[in-house]
């Protein structure tokens, strides 16, 4: 049943994706590439889940591994990976627990100085971090990869300067 879930939350994934990446009118390979990958990470990110790590850790990694895995296909295609990375990433925006955080909010403005306050107030914090952190872990884990192993940041032209001279040994 599990797997289920997983291909069911891969798949889905992807029809987002390809319909964020419609927004940039791409060619079709592009937008099938995007949601391969938004698949790969989604799924990822749900099998974290089921093994109990944090959403937040869980993005992070789901994140990392889009954005690994676009390098090689953006080379292939001759395409940014940022054509790739920012449609892949866009269903796992915490949409709902911001919509929780806002919500807590306009019922925090009402409740005020009452002990339901409190507990209403707790809610704005909890849901309002949990979405942060994992916008920030999305970002850290689309962009690291990126700017680390591309071909012009320095460690990826150290990298390629590499792979070129044991090609010519």
């Amino acid at each position: 049943m599990m797997l289920v879930d997983c291909l069911t939350d891969g798949f889905l994934a992807a029809v987002a994706a390809v319909g964020f990446a419609a927004i940039s009118r791409p060619t079709k390979r592009i937008a099938v590439m995007a949601g391969l990958l938004a698949a790969a990470g989604h799924m990822s990110r749900f099998l974290l889940l089921q093994a109990h790590v944090g959403i937040a850790s869980a993005s992070l990694c789901a994140g990392l591994i889009i954005s690994f895995c676009s390098m090689p296909i953006a080379r292939r295609c001759h395409t940014p990976a940022e054509m790739f990375v920012f449609p892949a990433l866009l269903p796992m925006i915490p949409g709902m627990f911001a919509y929780k955080a806002i919500l807590a909010t306009l019922k925090f403005l009402n409740t005020a100085g009452t002990t339901q306050g409190e507990a209403v107030l707790v809610s704005v914090v909890y849901n309002g971090l949990t979405a942060f952190f994992i916008m920030c872990a999305l970002a850290i884990g689309a962009i690291l990869p990126l700017l680390l192993f591309h071909r012009e940041a320095p460690l990826g032209r150290t990298l390629h300067r590499l792979s070129q001279n044991s090609k010519t040994v």
